[in-house]
C-alpha cells in the first residue's frame, strides 16, 4: 500500500527559496588584525620582535598564495583611510616585491565612484582585494547601496576571489561593525557603537588589535545586545582565512578570541539605564594561535 507524501512543514517550505538563492561562497575572506607585517623588520609599535610566532610578511605571503589564476590582479581598496596615496603604498610594494605582477589601486572617495563602468570593470577582473585600515565607517559609508558592492558579494558567492581586510578594513566585512568605542571602554551600556557592515559575514562582530588595545570588555557588550552573534577579536599580525562563509583558519604570530553567548544564563544590558555596568554570565571563550581551525555554528547557506 503506497504511503502518503510527506508535507513539508511551513518552515521548511519557506526556507527552501532561500537556500536555493544563497548558496555556499566559492570566495574567501581574509580578515587581519591589523599591524601585519610588510618586510623583515617588525612593524613600529608591535610586539613581533619578542614573539617566537612570529614569520616575516607571513600573512600577506598567505595572502598572495591563495590566489587563484596565472596572472591574478589585486586591488588595493584606500577607501578607509583620510590619506589614500600613503595608506596604499606599503601594499602595492610588498604585493610586487611577493611576485604579483599586477596591483593596482582602487580608491573611492564618492559614492559615485562605487558605480562608474570603469570600477565595475576593476571588480570583474580581479581576483584579490585588500581593504586598507583608517575608519570603518569610510567604507560603509561609501560603498552601502553601490554597484560596486553589489558586484563584489555576487563574485564573492560564485567565483573564486579572496577579499582581505586589515584593522577598519577587517571590522568592515562583518555585521554587526563596531565603529565607535574607546580602547578601555564598553563595561557601562552605550558606550560602543555598532552599524551594519558590509555583511560578508552575517552574526559576527570582528574586533580588531584587539589584545594590544584591551577591547574584550566592549566585544562583550555587543555580543549581550545580541547572544545570537560571535564575537571575533584579531589581535595585531594575526589573522583568519574564511572558507565556506563559516570555516576559519588562524593565521600570523598572535591570537584570535573567540567570544560566543548562544548558552548564556543572566543578563540584564536590556533592563539596566545608560552608562551603567552591564552583566552577563556564563559565555563561552576560546584562544586560538596560527594553525587551529574553527567552525562558526552559522548555517552556510545564511551567508548573504
Amino acid at each position: 500500500m503506497p504511503t502518503k507524501k510527506k508535507k513539508s512543514a511551513p518552515m521548511e517550505q519557506a526556507l527552501k527559496p532561500h537556500r536555493n538563492t544563497c548558496p555556499t561562497p566559492k570566495g574567501m575572506l581574509l580578515a587581519v588584525g591589523g599591524h601585519e607585517n610588510k618586510g623583515e623588520a617588525p612593524e613600529k609599535g608591535s610586539n613581533q620582535a619578542e614573539n617566537l610566532n612570529f614569520a616575516p610578511e607571513g600573512i600577506l605571503k598567505r595572502f598572495c598564495e591563495e590566489l587563484k589564476g596565472n596572472d591574478p590582479l589585486i586591488l588595493v581598496l584606500p577607501i578607509a583611510s583620510t590619506e589614500p596615496k600613503e595608506a596604499a603604498e606599503d601594499y602595492l610594494k610588498i604585493f610586487s616585491r611577493l611576485g604579483i605582477k599586477r596591483v593596482q589601486v582602487l580608491d573611492v572617495r564618492e559614492r559615485e565612484d562605487a558605480s562608474s563602468e570603469a570600477t565595475l570593470d576593476l571588480i570583474n577582473e580581479a581576483t584579490g582585494f585588500y581593504f586598507t585600515g583608517g575608519d570603518q565607517l569610510r567604507i560603509t559609508g561609501l560603498l552601502g547601496g553601490t554597484k560596486m558592492l553589489v558586484r563584489l558579494k555576487e563574485r564573492y558567492t560564485y567565483d573564486e576571489i579572496l577579499i582581505g581586510g586589515t584593522s577598519a578594513g577587517a571590522a568592515a566585512l562583518s555585521t554587526p561593525m563596531i565603529y565607535q568605542g574607546l580602547n578601555d571602554a564598553g563595561f557601562r551600556k552605550g558606550e560602543i557603537s555598532i552599524t551594519t557592515g558590509l555583511q560578508f559575514m552575517h552574526d559576527v562582530a570582528i574586533d580588531t588589535h584587539f589584545i594590544a588595545r584591551g577591547r574584550i570588555a566592549r566585544m562583550a557588550q555587543i555580543i549581550a545586545t545580541n547572544p545570537g552573534c560571535m564575537g571575533l577579536g584579531l589581535e595585531e599580525d594575526t589573522a583568519i582565512l574564511v572558507r565556506n562563509g563559516y570555516e576559519f583558519e588562524v593565521i600570523g604570530s598572535g591570537l584570535v578570541t573567540v567570544l560566543e553567548a548562544n548558552e548564556y544564563t543572566t543578563n540584564n544590558i536590556y533592563e539596566i539605564s545608560p552608562d551603567t555596568p552591564f552583566t552577563i554570565r556564563n559565555l563561552r571563550l576560546h584562544f586560538l594561535s596560527a594553525g587551529e581551525k574553527y567552525q562558526l555554528p552559522i548555517p552556510p547557506e545564511m551567508h548573504l
